[in-house]
């Protein structure tokens, strides 16, 4: 007699992704998780075929990577940031903004070649010390957690590198963006064990996926 198959471990993005992510599996016809989520970190769909753990953006890269979730769902540039050793089947259109360098707008127009170890704040070091470094410019990346925005107005930075979407925040604060770093978007990403042993089930979703990445969804808007 075979043994049940397992359920099938997603971890989610929680967040200003979250609603999006839910609002697209539901139409891929991936069972939802069941009930009111409320402060729950690990979630059951009603029929047990799919455990949800809801996670820090930043966190669901490695609870793939090292198989505490078989699937993931999180944003392109925490990914990149992360640099887990991950399989990425498929780009998911919602989640769309950039990773951006900007400062004060009443910045000299300097190339970057000829800057002197600026200072630059970010929330994003992995990819921040990457850009300057093939630019061959000798930054100090200071690392933040909250408002990357406020750094260049007090003097603790001469440039960010931040995530934009519309550009207000920035605008509302006087700054502006010179370079885009990086275009990001929501992905599917897939422990690489899994994905070979779990691979019929995870193959339907990613083709449940697929199938609604034809369709038009509603555009994302960040807070």
């Amino acid at each position: 007699m075979s043994s049940p198959a397992r359920s099938l471990v997603m971890a989610l993005a929680k967040g200003r992704l979250t609603d999006d992510i839910l609002d697209y599996l539901g139409r891929a016809g991936i069972p939802l998780p069941a009930g009111d989520a409320g402060r729950k970190l690990i979630l059951e769909s009603a029929d047990g075929s799919v455990r949800y753990i809801m996670a820090k953006p930043a966190d669901v890269p490695t609870y793939v990577e090292y198989g505490a979730a078989d699937l993931g769902i999180c944003g392109l540039d925490v990914l990149r940031e992360a640099k887990r050793d991950v399989y990425e089947p498929l780009l998911l259109p919602f989640g769309y903004c950039r990773l951006s360098l900007a400062g004060l707008g009443t910045r000299p127009d300097t190339p970057l070649r000829y800057e002197s170890q600026p200072r630059v704040a970010t929330s994003f070091p992995n990819l921040t010390a990457e850009f300057f470094r093939q630019r061959g410019v000798n930054a100090e990346i200071i690392t933040l957690k909250g408002s990357v925005e406020l750094a260049p107005l007090v003097g603790l930075a001469d440039l960010i590198v931040d995530l934009v979407e519309s550009g207000n925040t920035l605008r509302a604060n006087g700054l502006v963006e010179f370079r885009t770093i990086l275009k990001s978007q929501a992905v599917l990403i897939a422990n690489r064990a899994a994905y070979r042993l779990q691979s019929d089930a995870i193959r339907s979703i990613i083709a449940r996926l697929r199938q609604v990445n034809q369709q038009p969804i509603p555009a994302t808007t960040l807070s």
